[in-house]
């Protein structure tokens, strides 16, 4: 590897790591709205997520040009390649991150659902899944990357069951469907990001064995 290939890998990465930190601060923010129903930091949410599709771009960009100066190859390929699949998974949380302090944002203008619903679980795994997966991304972990993958499960656990009580309530509230569409909307943004995560996971796991387990 040459000494300029390596600096450009090297702000590669930092440039995708001050990405990630904005994702997990507009996700932190989104998930504050939703659950302290804070709507005043819709905004912030909002004009983040501006900031963030720029970030997309300029990596977007910064990767297609160290292809076309370097020609790497094998495991320096492969980095490049995860970077730009991992950049855009990226920006999908962040718009992810969007609908969800949108969904609060409506939901704190409305009363209460009057319910319990398993939001703080599911929250906690989420954003454990997001930081371990960036961190495995850094210090190129399969290990960590494999423990991401598997805490989705429990996510899609969490989800199911956030459908089957609001289900119900639906069933036996219908005046209140709409709040309960909010909270399921919400819901499913969660586990997209925690899908997003995971493929991130997977292509550390490609990136570090070669291996591809998307279709497992």
């Amino acid at each position: 590897m040459t000494i300029h290939l390596q600096r450009d890998l090297t702000s590669l990465k930092e440039n995708l790591l001050r990405l990630g930190r904005e994702v997990e601060k507009a996700i932190d923010k989104a998930c504050t709205v939703l659950v302290s129903r804070k709507g005043e930091l819709v905004e912030e949410v909002v004009y983040g997520d501006r900031q963030i599709d720029m970030e997309e771009v300029a990596i977007e960009e910064e990767c297609l040009k160290i292809l076309a100066l370097h020609q790497p190859v094998a495991t320096d390929l492969r980095f490049v390649v995860a970077i730009l699949k991992v950049n855009n998974d990226l920006e999908r949380m962040g718009d992810l991150a969007v609908n969800i302090a949108n969904r609060g944002a409506f939901l704190a203008k409305e009363p209460q659902i009057g319910i319990d619903l398993p939001f703080p679980d599911l929250i906690s795994n989420v954003k454990t899944m997001v930081r371990d997966s960036l961190l495995s991304l850094v210090s190129l972990d399969p290990g960590l990357a494999t423990k991401v993958r598997e805490r989705d499960d429990r996510v899609d656990q969490i989800h199911k069951q956030m459908f089957e009580i609001l289900q119900k309530f639906m069933q036996e509230n219908p005046k209140a469907i709409s709040r309960a569409i909010n909270h399921l909307s919400a819901s499913r943004a969660l586990e997209r990001i925690a899908d997003l995560a995971t493929n991130i996971a997977e292509d550390v796991l490609f990136m570090t064995e070669g291996r591809i387990v998307r279709h497992q």
